[in-house]
């Protein structure tokens, strides 16, 4: 029996179940406004995350999805760190979007408030900086099931958008360990498409042109992602 046919059958006993009407209207109003907190942790061991984006959604959106081809707004989170314009693609839905990079081993932690929590999706993302264009994140979780005091625990793996090659040479990567470009609206990698990240091969590896050390490598997972419904 759903909720409105179960609230009906109530209010039609009036005399009898008024204060269970009453009750039930006060968990109605509950329902109509989820909020969580999130809190991103980096995993990795010397990967800073450029500042994380997250934003709550319906069903019909999300910020990529592996085997197609990355958008715009998501290459330029994945190649230069700026993740303004993921968010931009969903503006009127609740978002947070961190003002620092996450260093490895930190945590960050926010609130998000949606309506309507049948329908409830979280989509999470940063930049691995010190690569060409890796990335980690969710896309499109369901959260509409968790109730109030429940508790979701994600692991995300690291993308490859797919968008420039991984040469790690000198003047290619924005982060620290290169300091050198980072979005290129040029595409020149040779998948086209979102891909699970293969790693990184560093200087260390005998990549005599790469600009990265062995310090710079990434297991999976590289994010933890909590969310606790409030």
């Amino acid at each position: 029996m759903s909720i409105l046919s179960y609230k009906t059958l109530l209010c039609g006993a009036f005399i009898v179940a008024l204060s269970a009407c009453s009750d039930n209207d006060d968990d109605m109003d509950s329902m109509e406004h989820q909020s969580y907190r999130i809190k991103i942790t980096n995993l990795t061991n010397a990967q800073p995350l450029s500042p994380p984006v997250a934003l709550l959604h319906d069903s019909g959106f999300s910020f990529w999805k592996v085997g197609e081809a990355a958008s715009v707004a998501l290459e330029t989170m994945a190649e230069g760190g700026d993740g303004s314009a993921l968010l931009a693609l969903s503006v009127a839905n609740p978002q947070h979007a961190d003002t620092a990079a996450l260093a490895p081993g930190a945590s960050t932690e926010f609130i998000l408030e949606m309506k309507d929590i049948d329908d409830n999706y979280l989509s999470v993302a940063g930049m691995l900086v010190n690569t060409n264009d890796a990335f980690s994140g969710i896309s499109g979780v369901a959260l509409g099931n968790l109730d109030p005091g429940q508790k979701l625990s994600l692991f995300s793996y690291t993308f490859d958008a797919g968008t420039e090659m991984n040469s790690e040479t000198a003047g290619t990567i924005p982060g620290p360990a290169d300091g050198g470009e980072g979005f290129n609206a040029a595409r020149d990698d040779v998948t086209s498409v979102v891909t699970l990240h293969s790693g990184i091969v560093s200087v260390d590896d005998n990549h005599a042109t790469s600009t990265l050390s062995e310090a710079d490598k990434f297991d999976n997972p590289t994010l933890r992602i909590e969310v606790l419904a409030l």
